[in-house]
């Protein structure tokens, strides 16, 4: 604006010049000759064109306004009222509040659109109006991002219907799916293992993704933090990123993968069943069929698959997970599958033999290996633990309500955790036939003793038993103390002349 006064004031100013100003600010060439109108009356309108004159009585907003607005969660009709409210409480009555449509023009003008949403909404609303940066492109295996995440999806689970967890881990430079791991139940650190261990393997099934990265980041989760995973990361030297939390833009791969599972595969199926709104209930048909959890862990698989080498994200510009991967020059560090399956085994540690066996978590253990190393008080001090043992856990199992399953990375029924087996089962029995002590009793060798005299006993009972001493009876039952008294008791005692008692 001030070169187009200046070219006016040297008269060469031309439409062209108002045409060329009005294309690059797109307005109109009316609104730049009024501009310009108003430029030559007031030099400081040049600075800032359109721009309505600053007046001292303006209404702003305060922080008081601002408070209102957060207690009333972005109404601003609410928060009009509460100032009216307020005004007329005041003593001497204080100015009167802006009108509705002001406070509309102040709140727009005077508070950014991250403001009035997090104002309305909280910290969760006025994130979406923020700029976010986007990470680099790293290259292949340089970080990995792991996630659980529940499947909408109701599958059977022993004749009852369970949504299923899915534990994955996905590399960020190429969005492949490097290893995947399904639960019946609820997911645990031996998920986390199971996922990791088919991500890092290369061979078949798992292959061509994997290898060991360099880091990962998980979201503050137990399981991705527990004392047996953060072992197998540190021996396989991988860096564990611990993201803050509440913050899913962070590990944005993975979060991206957890939505277009449910979008493109997850809600075909049968027995989907979004989570609803809170108090309502989610509605399926009455008499729809389930998947088994085999038939789901496949068909989760073969989703896997597509993905990896099928699909094209729009991030790889045209490529698939597999081409991104192959098309990668940097080498991969692998592990021996016998050396991985030890560093992903959940170490106990040290533990001692006792006559009660080897104690883990308050429970006691005991094989066919310990039979020898202890003596016969030993042995029978092992079979009461045993006892105690099985009413215990018979307790314990009665009052869980939570049945843990092993997590799967093939088709496969859903296995228990902690169920025997038939071999199990049969050598426990055994070992409990051979040290039952009601078995090894025996109650004939010594026959009981006669009973007295005066018991009614049949024949048959009294063969069986051996004749012994005569048995003494408690004071009024004797006959050669007997009292005199009628009816069995004792007499009073009696007293002669002299003073004495009889």
């Amino acid at each position: 604006m001030r070169r187009l006064l200046a070219l006016r004031q040297e008269q060469k100013l031309t439409t062209r010049h108002v045409r060329l100003m009005a294309q690059s600010l797109e307005v109109t060439e009316r609104t730049v000759w009024r501009w310009l109108a108003a430029a030559e009356r007031d030099e400081s309108a040049a600075a800032e064109p359109g721009a309505r004159a600053q007046t001292r009585d303006r209404f702003t907003v305060t922080p008081e306004v601002r408070r209102l607005l957060a207690l009333w969660k972005g109404n601003v009709a609410a928060v009009h009222r509460e100032l009216t409210v307020r005004a007329a409480r005041q003593s001497p009555p204080a100015a009167p509040p802006p009108s509705l449509p002001t406070l509309h023009r102040a709140i727009q003008r005077d508070l950014m659109p991250g403001e009035r949403a997090g104002l309305a909404g909280g910290e969760r609303a006025a994130r979406k109006h923020d700029v976010f940066l986007a990470r680099p492109r790293p290259w292949r295996n340089k970080v990995w991002e792991t996630d659980h995440v529940q499947a909408p999806v109701l599958v059977e689970v022993n004749g009852k219907p369970r949504r299923p967890w899915i534990t994955w881990f996905t590399d960020c430079a190429t969005n492949a799916i490097t290893g995947v791991a399904v639960t019946p139940g609820d997911p645990s650190r031996e998920s986390v293992l199971a996922a990791l261990r088919s991500a890092v393997l290369r061979e078949e099934p798992y292959g061509p993704f994997g290898g060991v990265p360099e880091k990962v980041r998980v979201d503050r989760g137990k399981d991705f933090l527990s004392r047996t995973v953060t072992a197998a990361f540190d021996l396989l030297d991988v860096t564990v990123e611990d993201l803050p939390a509440y913050t899913p833009h962070l590990k944005g791969t993975v979060e991206g993968l957890n939505r277009a599972v449910e979008s493109m595969f997850l809600a075909a199926l049968p027995g989907y069943a979004r989570q609803p709104r809170p108090g309502k209930r989610a509605s399926r048909p009455k008499d729809e069929v389930l998947l088994g959890f085999e038939d789901f862990t496949a068909r989760l698989l073969d989703w896997t698959r597509w993905w990896n080498t099928e699909h094209r994200p729009a991030p790889l510009r045209g490529k698939t997970p597999l081409e991104a991967w192959q098309d990668d020059p940097t080498p991969l560090r692998d592990v021996p599958a016998a050396d991985l399956w030890t560093f992903t085994l959940e170490d106990a540690g040290t533990r001692t033999l006792t006559t009660r066996g080897i104690r883990f978590r308050r429970r006691d253990y005991v094989g066919p290996w310990m039979t020898g190393q202890a003596t016969e008080e030993q042995l029978r001090a092992v079979r009461r633990a045993r006892s105690a043992r099985a009413r215990r856990l018979k307790k314990d199992l009665e009052a869980s309500q939570r049945e843990r399953y092993a997590a799967v990375n093939q088709p496969e029924a859903p296995q228990r955790l902690g169920a025997l087996t038939t071999a199990q089962a049969e050598a426990e029995l055994a070992q409990t036939a051979d040290c039952d002590l009601a078995q090894l009793a025996m109650p004939d060798v010594i026959p009981h003793a006669a009973p007295p005299a005066d018991w009614r006993t049949p024949a048959s009972l009294a063969a069986l038993t051996t004749p012994g001493p005569p048995v003494r009876y408690p004071y009024g039952r004797d006959g050669a103390s007997a009292p005199d008294g009628p009816g069995g008791r004792a007499a009073p005692p009696t007293t002669d002349e002299d003073g004495d008692t009889s």
